[in-house]
């Protein structure tokens, strides 16, 4: 999503709800703020002492400040030497403390963003996972990435790099400010003179570098989902031949990304000689003043050192301003995706919550669409009994999978009802209904890890002996156990070191570990040789023995032995009954049927 260059990047709203996960750690966060106002305080102390030191060096009469004898144990300096050698000792002591304070300071406010950080990090990954899946129809998975990694990392640059970092900023010029004029208004008016030029040049700074910092992050967004999403896809890539194109196409996101930077690195390459220039201007105005009125030589090397301490964070303030800005952009993506009210609710406390499903199940004038008004099935109606297996059928893109999807509510059905052993599924909790209905789909997806990890999905209460059992009852134990490794072996990421037929084989296993009531087969065996498939035709029968079953498949052969085979047309029923009956009645299950006959005859002839 484009974030518009002209747009108001200050939002109060967001720096609070930002804040709101400082809460925890508050207490560091006074602290931090706290360290801020000391460091401040401690600005011009260094300048005053050597300017004091100097006039005492050079034989002018100085008026040892109040504060001074009492740190200094009312001492006597009224000696030259010992005065110059006491006050340097004591400046090397304060130089000392200075960098303790300034050490904390850094240290408390990148502690305090990481924790931020860590936070916000969990509760976007909690919101995700809490997502409709109808969310990741619609938004790339390389822009939620984005969001969970880069976003919110940038999020720490508020704390440890933009808002309390440039409080202290802030704070110390004011006090250098107050200082120069208390000891001499008109030097410090004389000296401020081209502060006006340095006030233009940061605004425009400020302004051209964050209109390059939005164009940089949603190039990075651009690449991540651009990235993400072509080496998940790079088989198809490579099968067509398509490195070039897409090459090109990377080429042209990555030369927005540098030209975006270069813009940002050509307004600080102005900015800062700008800055110098500024200062440079200040001190020959300086020491023309003091010398055309033939001033002190301690009060002309304070007022150097004075306007540095002004100048210094000045050439900083600008970015670090900017690093606040981006960090307030990543926040609002961030917040946009904790704000997302397209979740699957909680369950109620109240909530419909059996021991065991026993799975009838009823469809009663379903309709749905994935995006209104284009709806992927009407008026729905069925009754699957407990115990009754249930065959699909119709041509990709008939609604069969979307009526499974419905069922254990990854979607929200727009109309009608849906209901498991006479509750509807709203009123189910969404574990325990989840927990009842096992799947196998037809693209099955591994995680990096053991085939262990991904038999078990990590679940502490199901042992390595039931996993084993599983595998042996259904004749894959063989198979697992010739891997390197056995049941420890590694699938890498989305299960590329195995076959198709493999993967398939590890869900029909995951699928049976975790007993349901419910059993979905998404062409559990379109993927699969035909050794293999032999396996799971033997194992699917012991499964779907005592269980409710829908079985969705293209080959007719798989659901000879349904009980009941509906049959799907553009989202519709629009036929219903056993294999016999259908083929008697001579509608779209005959010529589905009748064309894989012709299919088969063909190849064998």
């Amino acid at each position: 999503m484009s974030e518009s260059p002209k747009k108001k990047i200050f939002n109060v709203s967001v720096l609070g709800r930002v804040f709101g996960f400082v809460k925890p750690y508050r207490s560091f966060f006074y602290v931090s703020l706290l360290l801020a106002i000391v460091m401040a305080a401690f600005a011009p102390v260094r300048p005053y002492l050597i300017q004091l030191t100097i006039d005492k060096a050079t034989g002018k009469h100085i008026h040892i400040p109040h504060w001074l004898e009492m740190v200094l144990f009312k001492t006597d300096l009224s000696d030259a030497t010992k005065f110059i050698i006491t006050v340097s000792i004591f400046q090397v002591i304060f130089i000392f403390v200075e960098t303790a304070i300034r050490f904390f300071f850094t240290f408390i406010t990148s502690w305090l963003g990481q924790n931020v950080v860590k936070d916000m990090r969990n509760a976007v990954y909690q919101k995700i996972l809490s997502l409709n899946l109808g969310q990741f129809d619609k938004t790339p998975i390389g822009t939620l990435t984005t969001r969970t990694i880069n976003d919110i990392e940038s999020i720490n640059d508020i704390f440890s790099d933009g808002l309390i970092p440039i409080i202290a900023d802030l704070l110390t010029i004011i006090v250098t400010l107050v200082a120069m004029f208390w000891i001499d208004w008109r030097l410090t008016l004389i000296s401020l003179v081209p502060f006006p030029i340095m006030i233009i040049a940061t605004y425009y700074f400020k302004e051209s570098v964050n209109k390059s910092f939005i164009r940089v992050r949603n190039a990075v967004a651009a690449l991540n989902a651009f990235v993400q999403e072509h080496i998940t896809g790079m088989q198809v890539v490579q099968a067509f031949a398509a490195e070039e194109r897409e090459l090109d196409k990377f080429k042209k996101i990555n030369s927005e990304h540098r030209n975006a930077n270069i813009k940002a690195i050509f307004a600080y390459s102005i900015f800062f000689p700008v800055v110098e220039v500024v200062l440079a201007i200040s001190t020959g105005l300086l020491v023309w003043w003091i010398a055309d009125r033939s001033l002190d030589a301690g009060l002309l090397v304070a007022f150097i050192l004075y306007l540095n301490q002004i100048f210094r964070p000045l050439r900083l303030i600008a970015d670090k301003f900017n690093v606040f800005q981006m960090g307030m952009i990543a926040a609002e993506r961030v917040l946009k995706v904790l704000d997302n009210e397209d979740v699957t609710p909680p369950s109620k406390t109240d909530a419909y919550d059996p021991q065991k499903i026993n799975g009838q199940i009823e469809f009663k004038h379903v309709s749905f669409a994935y995006a209104e008004p284009n709806y992927v099935l009407k008026d729905i109606n069925f009754t699957v009994k407990a115990g009754e297996t249930v065959a699909l059928v119709g041509h990709t893109g008939s609604g069969k999978t979307s009526i499974i999807s419905l069922l254990n509510r990854l979607y929200h059905i727009q109309k009608g009802e849906i209901k498991i052993d006479g509750v509807n599924i709203e009123s189910f909790n969404i574990d325990t209904l989840r927990r009842g209905i096992g799947v196998v789909l037809q693209d099955v997806f591994l995680f990096s890890g053991s085939v262990m990890d991904n038999i078990t999905l990590r679940n502490p209460d199901i042992s390595r002996k039931q996993v084993i059992e599983a595998a042996k009852m259904i004749g894959v134990d063989e198979f697992i156990m010739q891997l390197p490794g056995g049941y420890d072996y590694d699938v890498m990421e989305r299960g590329s070191t195995l076959s198709l037929g493999q993967r398939q084989l590890l869900s029909f296993i995951r699928a049976l570990l975790f007993d349901p009531s419910i059993l979905i087969l998404d062409e559990a065996t379109s993927s699969i040789d035909t050794e293999s498939e032999m396996l799971i035709e033997k194992a699917t029968d012991a499964l779907i023995s005592g269980r409710t079953s829908i079985v969705i498949a293209h080959r007719l052969s798989t659901i000879r032995k349904a009980s009941k085979i509906i049959v799907l047309d553009k989202g519709e029923v629009k036929e219903m009954g056993t294999h016999e009956e259908l083929l008697l009645l001579g509608g779209l299950y005959a010529k589905l049927h009748e064309m894989q006959f012709d299919k088969k005859k063909a190849v064998l002839v």
